[in-house]
């Protein structure tokens, strides 16, 4: 009660006595403070029941006013003292010693406000950084500290000031062998320091004789500065701000968290390259992301429901507030799969914000340390739930995942980094890639829709090495292309030999199809060669029209329905490709991809092509589209759709010209669904009713129609259904892309 009394009495003197120089009121608060220190012979009394707190706050806005009233970058008398007579020292050195009880704190805000309000550079000065960095060291160090909040402030304006001026951040990597450590000083040590005589020596911690470094014959001047150090090659660097925001970051105290992870990120994104070094070797940042990702992963349950993991909104690190009544009300899990994709955010957007050799070496440890230790075994197991679970997660994960290079060690770790063309013989040696794609055709339709829809993400990622693992490297060459001179060629039929369906002698199409319906012609405006000179291109209009009817065509008139609906014709699928055509393009311009097709005599026609694994898996469940479950269905069309769009001439020649003379064994989309077609026909006539039936299924699936008495045949007819679509929908990206072309060639 009596020193509060004193407290008062004081700040009524001093408003009531005449106005001081700005120096001598800043020497009078600093020599109040030091006197405390000699005079006072009660260390147990807070520091809150002194004055110190209000002589600091005097202190700051005096030499804040000072800044205010000189020109920009000039020091004023008030701050050289402070640089001069190493007050700062001092403070630290009573920060430490917490003398008295509660003074650390204090000296923390201290330091957080002068970093804070005055503009001018001061970390460049020696009598600045290096007590800063005494300072540092002395935060994190007790979890739940009662000064947590305060070292956590002081440690966030340390990284705002490197991220203004990031070479200063060199004067924080500090060699391990130059630092001796130090026990903290006593009350009696204290004193015995601030009543020597004020000589400008550090008064905080006294250099032994003959150590005095460089760095303090330079500070001999009042405020002297200097270039920070050249720590390039220097291996053993201590990162004393990184390691103290790493101890933050395991505080039970959710905002103390957020701080020290914002902190964290800005450091990462520094572009000196010492800083990044040391970042990655030197400190335990990488091991920090990835241990508490794989401990958020292994908190999910074991099986959880793929929906809930597609549907649970999606969430930014640090802004996850939930209520865990209300979660577990949702469903089971929720708040695991939350706090998950919340650090896989932070992870992600910390890779992404890093520099780049420090980026590339935290997404190889989320590989390392995540994706191979924990999620691959997952991944491999033989339990149909688990393996369901773990897809569903694997694909929130791609979905989320957005910066370049953790985006390319996923992809690498899925995929493998093989280059080459692909082989019967070669599928299997990437065990985690061949699981994957041969649990697109899995028993379990579950399974099957889930990977589909996995792979249906990854292709829609801004990563070449995806398009050409799954696809590209098999087409490389062309050699689904036919070997031979024209004149030795077979005649072919609908992209077909001879001995194949011919589905223009079938009644179903009629027996004087028109010009529009032909399903062969040599005119086939597409990336391929034309046959001979005599097919040269003369109409484009008429030419796209060709290709559009190939497409329309392939369907028979019996077999097709939503002429009988309104609103489902071919021109609606037109809107969504231009669309997805345009943002593919986006995406691709960026990749040296070829413009035209690899010219023939360059292509190794001669090689036995095999069309890819991933292909062989779409192309075999596309044979089966009218004896597979209709949400099968849609899944597979929907990814053969995706490829289609993009812009590689390769991948258009083989996914969507009709008209390619196919090497011997080899098999193209389009002739896959005239297999299917003729599969079809075959089929139908065995059907009472086909077509009503067909009708009544489409306005059922429409919602048009009530669901009613079971209908034999549904999933055929379902398969119809979606065959019927899948051939608009190829007609209208073909329709596209020969437009967009066009109208971007000379």
């Amino acid at each position: 009660m009596f020193s509060k009394f004193t407290s008062i009495l004081q700040h009524a003197v001093e408003a009531l006595a005449p106005s001081l120089p700005l120096q001598e009121d800043f020497v009078y608060h600093w020599k109040a403070i030091t006197h405390y220190y000699i005079e006072t012979s009660d260390d147990k009394a807070p520091v809150t029941d002194t004055n110190i707190p209000s002589h600091l706050e005097q202190m700051l806005d005096i030499v804040t006013q000072e800044e205010g009233e000189r020109e920009s970058g000039e020091t004023g008398p008030c701050m050289e003292y402070l640089l001069h007579h190493k007050i700062l020292e001092t403070l630290y050195t009573l920060g430490k010693a917490d003398c008295p009880p509660g003074m650390k704190q204090q000296v923390l805000t201290f330091y957080t406000k002068l970093l804070g309000r005055i503009r001018q550079p001061l970390l460049p000065h020696i009598n600045v950084h290096r007590p800063v960095q005494k300072l540092i060291r002395l935060c994190g160090e007790v979890l739940a500290a009662p000064t947590e909040s305060e070292e956590i402030q002081f440690l966030c304006i340390v990284c705002a000031k490197l991220k203004q001026d990031p070479y200063l951040v060199n004067f924080f990597l500090e060699n391990k062998a130059k630092r001796p450590e130090l026990k903290s000083p006593g009350a009696e040590a204290v004193r015995e320091e601030l009543s020597s005589p004020d000589t400008g020596q550090p008064s905080g911690e006294r250099l032994a004789p003959g150590s005095e470094t460089t760095e303090g014959a330079q500070a001999a001047a009042p405020g002297a500065s200097f270039r920070p150090p050249n720590n390039n090659n220097n291996s053993s660097s201590n990162y004393n701000l990184v390691m103290s925001l790493l101890n933050l970051t395991k505080s039970p105290d959710g905002r103390v968290v957020v701080k020290a992870c914002e902190g964290l990120m800005l450091l990462v994104s520094l572009p000196e390259p010492a800083a990044a070094k040391c970042l990655t070797e030197n400190t335990e940042l990488c091991e920090l992301l990835t241990d508490r990702l794989s401990a958020f992963y292994r908190a999910l349950p074991q099986s959880m429901d793929p929906l809930d993991i597609e549907t649970v909104e999606s969430v930014n690190w640090g802004l996850d507030v939930y209520n865990l009544k209300e979660d577990a009300a949702i469903f089971a899990g929720k708040r695991a799969l939350i706090s998950f994709l919340s650090w896989l955010d932070y992870c992600d957007q910390l890779i992404k914000e890093a520099q780049k050799t420090a980026a590339a070496v935290l997404a190889k440890t989320v590989r390392d340390r995540f994706f191979v230790a924990v999620m691959e075994p997952q991944l491999m197991q033989t339990s149909e739930v688990g393996i369901l679970t773990s897809t569903a997660l694997l694909n929130r994960i791609i979905r989320q995942v957005t910066s370049e290079a953790l985006l390319q060690e996923m992809v690498y770790f899925l995929l493998g980094e093989e280059r080459g063309p692909e082989s019967l013989a070669t599928i299997g040696q990437n065990s985690l890639r061949h699981r994957l794609i041969e649990h697109c055709d899995h028993l379990s339709d579950e399974i099957s829709i889930m990977t589909l829809r996995l792979f249906e993400q990854l292709i829609q990622k801004p990563c070449q090495h995806v398009l050409h693992s799954l696809v590209l490297r098999s087409l490389e060459e062309r050699n689904y292309l036919e070997n031979k001179p024209q004149e030795e060629r077979e005649p072919l039929e609908n992209g077909q030999p001879h001995d194949a369906v011919d589905l223009e002698e079938d009644p179903l199409f009629g027996d004087e199809p028109s010009p529009g319906r032909r399903l062969s012609s040599p005119d086939w405006p597409s990336s391929s060669p034309p046959q001979s000179p005599d097919n040269s291109k003369s109409d484009g209009k008429t030419e796209v029209h060709k290709i559009v009817n190939s497409f329309l065509c392939l369907v028979p008139d019996d077999a097709k329905s939503s002429y009988h609906v309104e609103g489902t014709g071919y021109d609606t699928y037109l809107r969504d490709a231009h669309r997805q055509f345009k943002d593919y393009c986006g995406v691709c311009q960026r990749w040296d991809w070829r413009g035209s097709p690899k010219p023939l005599e360059k292509c190794d026609l001669d090689s036995p092509f095999f069309e890819g694994h991933f292909l062989k898996v779409l192309f075999d469940r596309m044979g089966r589209i009218l004896d597979q479950p209709y949400d099968v269905n849609l899944q597979v069309t929907s990814v053969l759709s995706k490829l289609s769009l993009l812009p590689h001439p390769h991948m258009h020649e083989y996914l969507l010209d009709p008209y390619i003379n196919l090497a011997p064994g080899c098999r193209s989309l389009f002739s896959v669904i005239v297999r299917v077609v003729g599969d079809l026909m075959l089929r139908i006539h065995r059907i009472p009713d086909f077509t009503p039936k067909l009708l009544l299924v489409r306005k059922r699936l429409l919602g048009m129609e009530p669901e009613g008495i079971n209908i034999d045949h549904m999933t055929l007819l379902e398969g119809v259904i979606v065959l019927e679509e899948f051939c608009k929908e190829l007609a209208a990206i073909a329709f596209v892309k020969y437009h967009a072309s066009a109208s971007t060639s000379p």
